[in-house]
């Protein structure tokens, strides 16, 4: 007599088993990636951990909004670094006493892009604002690299690259300790959280934007990203070549010109995918308006004309962006090297930092890529204006180790790199090894070992003297 079929549900349960397993089994790398980064950054950051940092503006934020109200509790800093003051009486920046001479009219608010203070809320409204945040901010800096091998895997499944898991892993290895994202992440200081969040979005702005298959989560992605380093806007470029790569009419045929590759691009599919990424950007966009006007009776004013710093004069001469600053910024981006001398301690650093090629000699090969195609020329050309944007800042990044504007596109660069073809050979391999021994040097002694440090606080010494 034959037996009777199994229940339809003991059938699918090794299935599912099965399908879970592997999910399981694909998850292992990008979590071990996590872990053994975020550990690092913590175990790096050492005594940064037992409190809170020293200019932990985002908690402080994070308090007043979980409290319901845009400036400061009790209306008065908590220190003298980076803090706008709006005179309600003037309607202009307040005096230089302010800080000494508190005043009712006095209205005192964090200036800085408000999404990191969103992302460490939870960890304020149960722990309060004395908790550890660099021990915050290093453990979630441990998410770029693990969604980083996440978007390479991607690419490489796609045969978008040619590169292997290993080579993949390289390339993480290279962002996560052969870059200034080292140093940042185990500070834990307001200027340098907003890059570890940054750079976490980019990654996740890649991911859905690369082919376009997720309009509406890349245009969240950016929003967010906008609302945390707002120089990052020029990706926005990159999503729409995206959208025009991807839409092509049936009778295009590539190596015509670039002409011709506008010509052949079907266009509804391109706007529908742009107004889906638009969507979130735009409604991000009208919440930042809504806060600067609440703030400062300009929906465009996010704050930084109010700070109450040594180098306001120059910002109401200049603005905050301007060719004016460009040269300065160029020669830091370039030739920011470290100082020898014959005596202890044989080097030192500018506080405007090192050079990108210095700091990270592993992302040279982008000079000369193997491979060139529509890809790697938007992201390259978006790339290109956010490192313009940036060097046309008031501000090289002083005070840091190395050039940290760089984060803004430094997941971009992985990815260029990744997309290159250029093989991971012994001078590369060296090249990675050197970048992770200086910016491991880097990540334990800036602000802590004070005698390889320029003592500068004029901003203008970016070289060493005669």
């Amino acid at each position: 007599m034959a037996e009777p079929d199994a229940p339809k549900e003991q059938k699918d349960a090794p299935a599912e088993g099965g399908r879970a397993l592997a999910w399981l089994k694909r998850q292992a790398i990008p979590l071990a990636v996590f872990v053994v980064t975020a550990a690092v950054y913590a175990i790096v950051a050492g005594p940064r951990t037992d409190g809170p940092a020293p200019d932990n503006h985002y908690v402080h934020l994070a308090e007043s909004f979980l409290n319901g109200q845009l400036g400061l509790l009790g209306d008065r800093p908590p220190g003298y670094n980076d803090w706008a003051c709006f005179d309600t009486e003037t309607q202009g920046v307040c005096p230089p006493q302010a800080f000494q001479r508190p005043d009712e009219r006095y209205e005192w608010y964090v200036s800085f892009p408000p999404f990191p203070a969103v992302v460490i809320a939870p960890a304020v409204a149960i722990f309060g604002r004395d908790f550890s945040d660099p021990l915050f901010w290093a453990i979630f800096a441990g998410l770029a690299p693990a969604f980083l091998f996440v978007l390479l895997r991607r690419l490489r499944e796609e045969r978008i690259t040619a590169r292997r898991p290993f080579e993949d892993l390289l390339a993480v290895a290279l962002f996560a300790f052969g870059t200034v994202y080292f140093f940042v992440s185990v500070h834990g200081s307001v200027w340098f959280a907003a890059h570890v969040v940054a750079s976490l979005l980019l990654v996740g702005f890649l991911y859905f934007s690369i082919g376009t298959k997720h309009p509406l989560l890349a245009g969240v992605m950016l929003g967010l990203c906008f609302v945390t380093r707002p120089s990052t806007a020029p990706f926005a470029i990159f999503f729409l070549l995206e959208a025009i790569r991807v839409s092509r009419h049936a009778s295009w045929t590539e190596g015509k010109g670039l002409l011709a590759w506008f010509a052949g691009t079907e266009w509804k599919p391109v706007l529908v995918k742009c107004a889906l990424f638009a969507a979130p950007i735009v409604l991000v966009g009208l919440v930042a308006m809504w806060m600067n006007d609440s703030r400062f009776g300009d929906p465009f004013e996010f704050g930084h004309t109010y700070l109450m710093i040594r180098w306001r004069p120059r910002i109401e001469k200049w603005g905050l962006f301007n060719y004016h600053y460009f040269a300065k910024n160029l020669s830091v981006f370039l030739a920011g090297l470290p100082w020898l001398s014959s005596t202890s301690p044989y080097v030192m650093i500018s506080r405007h930092g090192l050079a990108l090629w210095f700091t990270s000699p592993g992302l040279l090969p982008l000079l000369w890529p193997k491979k060139v195609n529509p890809l790697i020329i938007g992201l390259m050309v978006s790339t290109a204006l956010v490192a313009i944007w940036d060097l046309s800042y008031q501000n090289s990044g002083w005070v840091q180790f190395g050039y940290r504007f760089a984060l803004d596109y430094m997941p971009a660069l992985v990815v260029l790199l990744a997309l290159s073809q250029r093989r991971y050979n012994a001078v590369w391999i060296g090249a990675l090894v050197f970048a992770i021994g200086v910016n491991l040097f880097g990540a334990i002694t800036f602000d802590r070992a004070s005698m390889f440090y320029d003592d500068d606080g004029t901003q203008e010494r970016l070289f060493q003297p005669d």
